[in-house]
């Protein structure tokens, strides 16, 4: 009995610190500002953006060639726009316009990340993008990881030409269960992103890109998004592909060619 109460209570302390600290496990972010000219990104500006709770957000910004939709980026939990330069030199060189934001906490943005500040904050983006005269309809949602579950959200409350989810992700309780299934994460995890359920109410292109050898998001769980999304969709699945590497398999070719056959 003595066991059965240790074992008892040191569940509970585990089940106390996922959720006092669940946030801790879903956000890793790196804080270091830096500016494109640092890298040698040229025809790209470091922007401002204030949200309603008057945090500062940091954008990388380039605006589009004529004709050419405009990308705004979410990226996933470990990223930022400096460690993201060699694909935002590839999308800005092609004549896309493109915002990368950097989420609160990272990049040299303001405030910590949450679910909720995240999907508001892509709206603030968005509307930021409109306010420059960039029309809606030419805005494309691409969401890497993690920023699948902005790009999906922003997508359920504006207009878009389409989104982009490159290696997303069905829920963050799905992608924690894969290593504890044996906690109840449904009542310990706050920041959950239920991206196959919300999907459902997108009614904009959507283009699903994923790795079959991804060993951090499981390349079922693209396909499952992919079944849940409404038509028009397309999924591309890169055989060799893993969770961060999919720019070097192709992804941006088959991102154009997914957004001109929309605006064909």
């Amino acid at each position: 009995m003595e066991l059965i109460a240790w074992g008892v209570a040191i569940y509970a302390l585990i089940c106390a610190v996922v959720y006092f600290a669940n946030r801790a496990f879903i956000y890793f972010p790196d804080p270091a500002r830096v500016v494109p000219a640092q890298i040698g990104l040229t025809g790209v500006k470091e922007v401002e953006l204030v949200t309603a709770d008057r945090v500062a957000l940091v954008g990388w910004y380039a605006p589009a060639q004529k004709g050419k939709p405009t990308i705004l980026y979410f990226h996933g939990n470990a990223s930022n726009a400096a460690n993201r330069a060699p694909r935002i030199a590839a999308i800005a060189q092609d004549g896309f316009g493109l915002l990368y934001l950097n989420n609160r906490g990272y990049g040299g943005s303001g405030g910590k990340p949450t679910e909720k500040k995240n999907t508001a904050d892509a709206i603030t983006a968005y509307d930021y993008l409109v306010s420059l005269g960039v029309p809606a309809d030419s805005i494309v949602a691409y969401g890497e990881s993690l920023g699948s579950g902005q790009a999906i959200a922003l997508a359920t409350k504006r207009l878009l030409a389409a989104i982009v989810l490159e290696s997303p992700l069905t829920s963050v309780i799905d992608v924690a269960k894969g290593t504890y299934f044996w906690l109840p994460l449904n009542l310990l995890i706050a920041d959950t992103y239920n991206n196959e359920e919300n999907i459902r109410n997108v009614r904009t292109p959507v283009l699903v890109l994923h790795g079959q050898r991804d060993g951090v998001i499981s390349v079922e769980m693209g396909k499952r998004l992919f079944r849940a999304a409404n038509e028009p969709k397309r999924i591309k699945i890169f055989p060799s592909g893993r969770h961060v590497d999919l720019f070097e398999h192709g992804a941006w070719e088959d991102t154009k060619h997914f957004l001109a056959s929309r605006s064909g």
